[in-house]
């Protein structure tokens, strides 16, 4: 069965980073990959049960992702926490990876709603954030968007404010 992986990539995160981990429950795994916090980044995400690396300098992000078990990545940024709708697509999606043995879509997106000073705004188009661990297109520390990725019910809230 495959394993679900949620990778976040942090610097200086410490006043975010302890809401976005408390949503992981369903992961089978954390890594973080920190880029020389000097706040207490490190230990928030070492207490979740995190696997923390030390960021390379010119890593690709893929390098980042093999790093991780094999199977499914869940990439977050550490601003950002999964509604329970999202985590119960999450787990039904974690079942049906029991059950088929096999996974025929290519990557899964979702939708982000972003606090903003006037209230919670919804990101227009969804973003794809579940990709198979061999993974290789990114956009900085997230996949590029895939047009054929299945959207998942549920949300990203992404949180502007500490």
């Amino acid at each position: 069965m495959p394993r679900l992986t949620a990778l976040l990539h942090t610097n200086n995160d410490a006043l975010r980073l302890g809401r976005c981990l408390e949503t992981l429950y369903l992961c089978d795994h954390i890594l973080v990959v920190d880029h020389a916090s000097q706040d207490d980044t490190v230990r928030i995400a070492r207490e979740h049960g995190a696997r923390v690396i030390a960021a390379t300098p010119n890593a690709s992000p893929d390098h980042y992702a093999q790093s991780a078990a094999p199977g499914w990545i869940l990439a977050l940024d550490p601003r950002e926490s999964v509604t329970e709708g999202l985590a119960a697509s999450l787990f039904d999606l974690h079942e049906e990876w029991k059950l088929a043995g096999n996974i025929t879509a290519p990557a899964y997106s979702m939708f982000v709603r972003e606090e903003t000073a006037d209230g919670w705004v919804e990101i227009a188009a969804s973003e794809t954030r579940l990709v198979p661990h061999t993974w290789n297109r990114w956009n900085g520390n997230l996949p590029v968007r895939e047009p054929s990725a299945f959207v998942l019910e549920g949300e990203l809230l992404r949180f502007t404010f500490p």
